[in-house]
């Protein structure tokens, strides 16, 4: 799931301050389960912001919603009559949240509340985990289901750094060495192997590093 935390308070107050009606906008889908971005979130967040502006002697309506998704064109239409009776929309959804609200309703201005960090899993309540880069070219097949690309610090694919030391990563001793782990889990499963083969360089233009990335599935256009 995309994993996202809220801006701070006092920066989300300054790219609202010029209006004096917004729709704070959230998100049903991921953000909510990390608590970022859901109905109650918003709550939070209206209450917030009014208490501050109240406070500094400049009052703000806000409208509150919590689309499904805010990355489909179908749950935001639903509210286009809300959004065009206010001056800008506050969204606590994810970047592609952000970006649809400001392409698809290209007339109003859409701001971020939010920073989105990563796709990753809850270890324990609270607590979530980079586990997937959106690389464009998985390799879990080879290391035992665990990701170098997201969980190396210097995206190493030819096993440990000369730094790594007791299972640890040398950038920061509370996290483990992912190569470690792969070697104990590729052990565990019997195919050390998969470390011995000598396999072609990495094409990273399947990643961010050739520009924009998209998918097509022709399925879906008939």
């Amino acid at each position: 799931m995309i994993v996202a935390d809220r801006k701070p308070l006092d920066e989300i107050l300054a790219s609202i301050e010029p209006y004096k009606k917004i729709m704070l906008m959230g998100c049903g889908g991921c953000v909510t389960i990390c608590f970022s971005g859901g109905a109650k979130a918003v709550e939070l967040l209206a209450s917030q912001i009014r208490m501050a502006r109240n406070k500094a002697g400049s009052d703000i309506d806000i409208v509150e919603c919590t689309p499904e998704r805010q990355c489909e064109f179908e749950f935001i239409d639903a509210f286009k009559e809300q959004i065009a009776s206010v001056e800008a929309v506050l969204s606590i959804a994810c970047g592609v949240g952000v970006q649809t609200m400001n392409e698809h309703l290209a007339e109003g201005v859409t701001i971020p509340g939010l920073n989105t960090k990563f796709m990753g899993y809850p270890v324990e309540h609270g607590l979530w985990q980079e586990r997937c880069a959106g690389c464009g070219d998985c390799v879990l097949q080879w290391t035992g289901g665990l990701c170098p690309v997201a969980r190396c610090a210097k995206r190493l694919f030819n096993g440990p750094c000369g730094g790594s030391a007791g299972g640890r990563c040398e950038v920061d001793k509370e996290v483990e060495c992912v190569w470690q782990l792969i070697h104990d889990r590729l052990e565990k499963l019997n195919k050390l192997e998969n470390l011995e083969i000598v396999r072609p360089a990495r094409d990273w233009r399947t990643s961010t590093n050739a520009g924009q990335r998209k998918v097509k599935f022709e399925e879906a256009m008939l």
